[in-house]
């Protein structure tokens, strides 16, 4: 049996899967991590729990990758943009 490389995914990130959506959207939200990835499509909002082995199989391609969430709370609270 050959390793396979980890998928880093981050909450925020934008991916585009192989298939379509149903409603016809190819990208989709990352907004939970675990064993299981919660994404969210974007054109019709709809949430899915996928085990992250079989999201890594389906992803093709990161549209942008989302930002680390702890330096946006601090810079929040210290009133920088």
């Amino acid at each position: 049996m050959g390793s396979r490389e980890i998928i880093e995914f981050r909450i925020g990130d934008i991916l585009r899967l192989r298939k379509p959506h149903p409603c016809g959207g190819m990208e989709w939200v990352v907004y939970r991590l675990g064993a299981d990835i919660g994404v969210m499509c974007t054109t019709c909002q709809r949430r899915l729990l996928v085990p992250r082995s079989q999201l890594e199989k389906k992803l093709k391609s990161f549209v942008a990758r989302g930002g680390d969430l702890g330096e946006a709370d601090s810079s929040e609270r210290h009133g920088e943009i």
